[in-house]
């Protein structure tokens, strides 16, 4: 569990630093310059990340039981996991609806996966894993919803075409990882297969 922590908290604690130091930050970025401090924003998360892998991979093998939820939590975690690509697509299609009116649909998206995933496991550390990245996207978005109304940011409107794009394309990567993927990549296959 050890590695599962520490790379949480390098790859949460970098990637939260603009809701907890944002001066610091702008500290940093002055004195590194932006290629700087991208690159040790960069090496510390791609750290934090590889711990995080091996750390659940680790913990897998040894797994510590909270509880069993129930099997329909499987269908809700599909059902949330379709919402949450869909969110993660609207980041970066461009002119849609969602990001017009979410404003934020990756943190939102990033919310919606890990509660999907806390609802269909049960063991230590899944709720490590899955409860860290939400409380982190809880705060993020807070954060990130009080520095656009700092800076009175206004988003571009979408349009139908845009929005249609981020639903196709978040159901497309939805299906691809819900049916090869995640097995592939994880080792479970989410569906049942």
């Amino acid at each position: 569990m050890l590695f599962l922590v520490l790379g949480l908290a390098l790859f949460l604690g970098v990637h939260s630093v603009r809701i907890v130091a944002e001066g610091w930050r702008a500290q940093m970025l002055a004195r590194l310059g932006e290629g700087g401090w991208k690159g040790l924003y960069s090496l510390v998360s791609a750290v934090g990340l590889a711990l995080i892998v091996w750390g659940y991979g680790l913990a897998r093998q040894q797994p510590v039981v909270l509880w069993v939820p129930p099997i329909g939590m499987r269908h809700a975690a599909a059902l949330l996991t379709l919402i949450a690509l869909v969110l993660l697509a609207a980041t970066y299609v461009p002119r849609n609806a969602i990001k017009a009116r979410l404003h934020h649909p990756m943190v939102l998206g990033v919310k919606v996966w890990a509660l999907a995933h806390l609802l269909s496991n049960g063991n230590l550390a899944d709720v490590l894993l899955f409860g860290g990245f939400l409380l982190w996207a809880v705060l993020s978005f807070r954060a990130a919803r009080k520095r656009d109304r700092a800076q009175h940011l206004q988003y571009a409107p979408g349009t139908a075409a845009g929005t249609a794009g981020a639903v196709l394309v978040g159901a497309a990567a939805w299906a691809g990882f819900a049916f090869w993927a995640h097995a592939w990549l994880i080792g479970v296959a989410p569906l049942g297969r």
